[in-house]
């Protein structure tokens, strides 16, 4: 099989975003490969796990992927504080003779690095255009959990096992290794349990992750995208910031939303050139006081360009509003409507203050509220093995796979069971224990 036909076959996608198939964005002319060691996100220690403990996997994978694709570059794009991370991969690359091919570039810690877009801009000094790609400027990027899989692909091992952080108000912050489809509960019983009685939950990190109020634990399962799992206090600044609902930030917008502009000058995209000015999509939609006529609005139409890093309501607003919020709402709306903003359009020159206006990562966790377990470090990996696991048909973007097994059915960890349907963008699901299956609505559930 061909490189494409391994990832495809093995289930790869992204693991730290929203779970693109990496089968589809390993397609072009591809002449710069980006690995995200950046670890975007305060708090998570996943990716810098992987980059320390499996650095050989990691430096002889991207050097084989490198040599498939064509591509005449191949850099690590992480952060000058990594210091064991560059150590040991600095000492895989040597030892391989990979100098003259493999890269490593070192940042500061700033949020957010890892933000495929900012890499590329840190790396190559290229800049992708509005609602564009990192194709466009002739670059691949994928995170370092990403290549892990691409590994296992490549020997024809499908993608059944994740790694991902467990922390915050835990008795003992860890990393997992734990087959998809295990449950957030049992992920916070291997961290040791929670520390408090009441919880409020992100998956993945405390500025881009999924807000989960404690009553929706159990309906949550990890899936190829959950990059970590946060337990916070039920009152701390992430919970209350979560629980304002739309109409009522729109509404204070309107009387307190002073102009001043700061969520468009620390917009990491704005910085970058792109025409998106939250500022004034806040205005608008909050004088508005509906979506009614503004759709078809080009300024309301630039927040499809936001990244939802969510700098400009958790960082920059003196007055605690949620520019973010509203452009998700937005960006929402517009898909819905059949609206895509048109690649390139609108492209202006870099901001002269860039530099001076990254954040840093230390900074972005205090301003969440999230200080007090920014500085840890994990050197153990804790494995499970649970009894049952719960897969979801879709935990990609793309069609959801169309289950191939019967109720009832053995299935072996590693086996297909669910299919990318003909022609879809999409990708396959595998068992991940051995068990016995059955087909629950848009998942599938193994029990040992």
């Amino acid at each position: 099989m061909s490189l494409k036909e391994k990832l495809f076959a093995a289930g790869v996608v992204g693991c730290g975003g929203a779970g693109f198939p990496t089968h589809v964005k390993l397609s072009g002319n591809i002449k710069h490969l980006i690995i995200n060691g950046a670890e975007c996100e305060p708090l998570l220690r996943t990716d810098r796990y992987i980059m320390t403990n499996f650095a050989r996997e990691l430096v002889e994978t991207a050097e084989s992927l490198r040599a498939e694709l064509g591509a005449e570059d191949c850099t690590f794009g992480l952060k000058k504080g990594y210091k064991s991370e560059i150590a040991a991969l600095t000492g895989e690359i040597e030892a391989h003779r990979y100098a003259d091919r493999i890269l490593l570039h070192t940042m500061e810690s700033f949020y957010p690095a890892g933000d495929e877009q900012t890499l590329v801009r840190e790396v190559t000094g290229k800049t992708v255009p509005p609602a564009g790609i990192p194709l466009d400027v002739g670059c691949a990027v994928t995170n370092a959990a990403t290549l892990l899989c691409i590994c296992h692909a490549l020997k024809d091992e499908p993608f059944t096992e994740k790694y991902l952080t467990v922390t915050g108000e835990v008795r003992k912050p860890v990393v997992l290794k734990v087959p998809i489809g295990t449950s957030f509960r049992e992920c916070i019983e291997l961290a040791g349990g929670a520390l408090c009685e009441e919880y409020f939950l992100v998956s993945g990190g405390p500025m881009m992750g999924r807000p989960i109020p404690m009553a929706e634990l159990d309906k949550e399962y990890v899936t190829k995208t959950t990059s970590g799992i946060l337990v916070l206090r039920a009152d701390s600044f992430l919970s209350r910031h979560n629980d304002i609902p739309v109409a009522h930030m729109l509404n204070r917008a309107h009387s307190a939303c002073i102009q001043c502009s700061y969520c468009t000058q620390m917009c990491p995209r704005h910085l970058m050139g792109h025409p998106l000015q939250p500022h004034k999509i806040m205005r608008k939609t909050s004088l508005s006081g509906s979506l009614d006529g503004l759709l078809s609005d080009p300024e309301i139409q630039n927040a499809l360009l936001c990244c939802e890093c969510g700098i400009c309501e958790i960082y920059a607003c003196p007055m605690g509003l949620q520019p973010r919020k509203i452009n998700g709402m937005l960006k929402r709306a517009l898909g819905q409507a059949g609206i895509r903003y048109p690649k390139g359009e609108g492209m202006g020159q870099e901001s002269p203050v860039r530099e001076l206006r990254k954040v840093p990562s230390k900074k972005a966790a205090a301003k969440a509220g999230v200080l007090k377990y920014y500085d840890y470090t994990i050197t153990d990996l804790v494995c499970a093995e649970p009894k049952e696991v719960r897969i979801p048909l879709k935990m990609h973007i793309g069609a959801p796979c169309d289950p191939i097994i019967a109720d009832g059915e053995h299935v072996t960890k590693g086996q297909l069971i669910g299919k990318c349907p003909e022609g879809a963008l999409g990708t396959n699901m595998h068992a991940s224990i051995d068990g016995t299956a059955t087909v629950i609505g848009n998942s599938i559930r193994i029990v040992r």
